[in-house]
């Protein structure tokens, strides 16, 4: 087959998305199908697995609060743009502007088109007050995800909260983990006794540095006497988050091997973010072997298994949190046992076996879809 893979971000940005589009793109080129990438920044490259992938860009701009982000230019017509590209079928990665210009030109063109919820817009736009709030940002997602043929959900909270919005059909569709670059065998003393040299229980997020994240809310958890506090990631809120937390360590933007470094040398992994649909690094810590501590809603629901291999954290009291560390800290018995745990309850889930899922969707949809017929 050959598919257009619509991202909203891409190179050189850094995010979940990004690295969906890119693990997905390079699982195709290896199963001997034919991508190509429609996106808003980026250039034509050579993927994991030696193929070239085609990288075609798009006029874009930049949001007053997100300068780092290019984003798609609305009101793009790209009926042309696909015409030329030819494909069986248009995979759009978490569709917004651009998403949404490129299912419609799928429509006008009888190509059959797959959209994945990865981005809670509606979450998005009440933390940034955007005009019109979430009910505007859902009645858009209706309509971007309404033109697609299918919506795939990243995760069972994902595909209730689409449920009760009104937007179908839905199939779930997780995320894979690179369980070689995230791995127990990654574990760093040296770099542990770097971080944490008094021996402290070291405590890491990796996140985007953003509103959205919560990421203040570990301000408490940061003052602990004994826990040591990494921070990986870069965003907007990275200054005013190292000015509330001037004990933590905030080591900026990772990835490879050091990131994975990083991620295996932590002795249990904390993420607040309220909003996540899937929250890929969560995923990964307990790859490593790391077992982690999150909010109770969302994506990380389907991850984590309260005091097997993390912990569920209800309500949005930093103090509480804090406390949640602080008795683990206490008790390393537990958290030895939640982390002996950790690994094995992700261990199925490699890229190859989530990309054959994608690609199995992405045929029967092609098949369900008469080809060339405009809708």
């Amino acid at each position: 087959m050959r598919v257009v893979v619509v991202a909203e971000t891409f190179l050189p940005a850094v995010n979940g998305v990004v690295t969906s589009v890119l693990r997905l793109v390079d699982h195709l080129a290896v199963r001997g199908h034919d991508p190509v990438v429609l996106a808003p920044s980026g250039s034509s490259y050579e993927s994991r697995c030696g193929a070239r992938v085609e990288v075609v860009t798009v006029p874009s701009m930049r949001l007053p609060r997100y300068r780092q982000l290019p984003l798609a230019r609305p009101a793009a017509d790209l009926t042309a743009v696909l015409r030329g590209l030819a494909p069986d079928v248009v995979h759009l990665a978490s569709p917004a502007v651009l998403g949404l210009a490129a299912a419609r030109a799928a429509r006008t063109l009888g190509v059959p088109s797959v959209a994945v919820f990865q981005t809670d817009l509606a979450a998005f736009a009440q933390r940034y007050r955007l005009p019109g709030g979430p009910a505007a940002a859902w009645r858009y997602l209706r309509t971007v995800h309404g033109t697609a043929d299918l919506t795939l959900a990243p995760s069972s909270a994902a595909a209730v909260l689409l449920a009760r919005q009104g937007i179908g059909p839905v199939a779930l569709w997780a995320r894979g983990v690179d369980l070689d670059q995230f791995a127990p065998c990654h574990r760093d003393e040296a770099l542990r006794a770097e971080l944490a040299p008094g021996g402290e229980l070291l405590v890491g997020v990796v996140a985007r540095l953003a509103v959205e994240k919560r990421l203040e809310l570990l301000a408490p958890l940061s003052e602990l006497p004994g826990v040591r506090l990494v921070v990986v990631g870069d965003g907007p809120q990275r200054r005013a988050l190292a000015r509330a937390m001037p004990r933590a360590r905030f080591l900026g933007q990772l990835g490879g091997a050091e990131l994975g470094a990083v991620v295996a040398s932590l002795d249990l992994f904390v993420h607040p973010g309220a909003d996540e649909t899937f929250c890929q690094a969560v995923q990964e810590a307990l790859a490593a072997g790391v077992p982690a501590v999150v909010a109770a809603s969302g994506g990380p629901l389907d991850l984590v298994r309260h005091r097997e291999n993390g912990w569920l954290w209800a309500g949005d009291d930093p103090q509480v949190l804090a406390a949640m560390v602080a008795g683990l800290r206490d008790d390393p018995a537990t958290l030895q046992a939640a982390a002996a745990a950790a690994r094995p309850s992700v261990a199925g889930r490699t890229w190859g076996r989530i990309g054959d899922e994608l690609i199995g969707h992405l045929q029967r949809l092609r098949s369900a879809v008469p080809a060339g017929v405009p809708r």
